[in-house]
């Protein structure tokens, strides 16, 4: 395993135990979703006879059986293990998660943190027992007990992964060398045409996180938790964007695409499109600008009418058991949630690239978060805009 320094010297200290206040074993302070109450369930208590199948709806590259890439298989060998056959439903968008999920055919989802107070508070999620998941002892407490996939302390899902949305230019067309977000907002008018953003409402947060250190006077505190002004100057910010936005982006493909063509020369980026892009010719790099950056950490959520429980606990420990949790890891691109997957990476430096050990760099990511009424910053004197608010202005956004 190849660590920076001083995670070796807190490992060393920790003697691998999960030790509070030890790096990244550090118990979480993150904040409860104030005045958030969703349907009163019950985690279950303990786990059962098997049923014989599991149905799940994940994003792509998270549940492989060797179909898409003979040498990505963590399926098979699950399905041996504990008699679960899988049954995967592969969905493009947290809505379409959202969607599925409420048709009760399915078991369990790979919810990012834009869908998982969606499905807490409509009571499509259940809590989650998590000593009924050994390897959940091993995840970073980073990851545990956050807004976006806790309530009040009772966990609903178990840390699957997570990764930041950087800033990515094309090192021959955008120079100086861009350290600020406000390349493409202010700035924005430099690279018109070609310029490049992520296509989700959730991408408002990116505007409200710049205008966050760029305009105190507006009192943003967290990008997810806007009242009505706040939210007002984020999506002016972004139509004042849109007139220089060659394309939104959804498929990672695409990005590398056109950033390969020069279509794209700066815009919003995952560590591992940046790698690929790389790996394909492009001159690029990505950053993680001076204002900190969005991001996204993914949970997997048990549905509250589950038919297969016991076969959803079994998969949800599996998929962060050390080895399967590198494994997914490597082919999706992310820093995996447990902290012994590092020394099961076959790249041995994978969790360097992606900052899976340090904390630090964590600290400054805003993860996606639901937005609902009862604003997340804890405020009670205001409300703030919800989700289906940003669904209607992005589409006002984008024209």
């Amino acid at each position: 395993m190849r660590l920076n320094r001083s995670f070796k010297t807190t490992a060393a200290a920790c003697s691998l135990l999960l030790v509070s206040a030890c790096g990244p074993f550090s118990e979480s302070s993150a904040s409860s979703s104030a005045g958030f109450n969703p349907p009163d369930l019950k985690a279950q208590s303990e786990l059962g006879r098997t049923e014989g199948q599991v149905n799940l709806i994940s994003w792509a590259g998270y549940v492989e059986d060797g179909s898409s890439d003979p040498k990505a298989d963590w399926v098979t060998p699950f399905e041996k293990q504990t008699g679960c056959q899988v049954h995967n439903k592969v969905a493009a968008s947290s809505d379409e998660m959202v969607k599925l999920m409420k048709t009760g055919a399915y078991d369990a989802v790979s919810a990012s943190g834009d869908a998982s107070l969606r499905l807490i508070a409509s009571g499509e999620a259940a809590p989650v027992n998590t000593d009924l998941v050994p390897n959940y002892k091993d995840v970073f407490f980073g990851l545990k007990n956050q807004n976006w996939n806790s309530v009040d302390g009772t966990a609903y899902g178990i840390p699957h992964g997570r990764g930041a949305n950087l800033l990515m230019y094309n090192t021959k067309e955008v120079s100086p060398a861009p350290v600020s977000w406000s390349a493409v907002f202010d700035d924005a008018a430099k690279y018109k045409g070609h310029l490049t953003a992520y296509d989700s409402p959730i991408y408002i947060a990116d505007a409200a996180l710049y205008l966050k250190e760029t305009q105190p006077g507006l009192g943003i505190e967290n990008p997810y938790a806007l009242d009505q002004k706040q939210f007002e100057a984020a999506v002016d910010l972004l139509k004042r964007q849109r007139a220089n936005v060659g394309e939104y982006w959804s498929d990672y493909l695409k990005e590398i695409a056109a950033f390969k063509s020069g279509d794209s020369v700066i815009g919003t980026t995952w560590q591992v499109i940046a790698n690929l892009a790389q790996s394909e010719g492009a001159k690029v790099k990505a950053v993680l600008p001076q204002e900190g950056a969005t991001g996204w950490s993914d949970t997997w959520m048990l549905s509250a009418k589950a038919k297969h429980p016991n076969c959803a606990y079994k998969w949800m420990n599996w998929i962060i058991s050390p080895k399967v949790n590198a494994e997914v890891a490597e082919y999706y691109g992310e820093a995996p949630a447990n902290i012994k997957s590092c020394d099961q990476t076959s790249d041995p430096a994978f969790c360097d690239t992606f900052h899976a050990t340090d904390e630090s760099y964590w600290k400054d990511i805003a993860f996606w978060t639901t937005p609902i009424e009862q604003c997340l910053d804890g405020r009670t004197d205001v409300k703030c805009v919800p989700y289906t608010k940003w669904v209607q202005a992005w589409t006002e956004i984008k024209g």
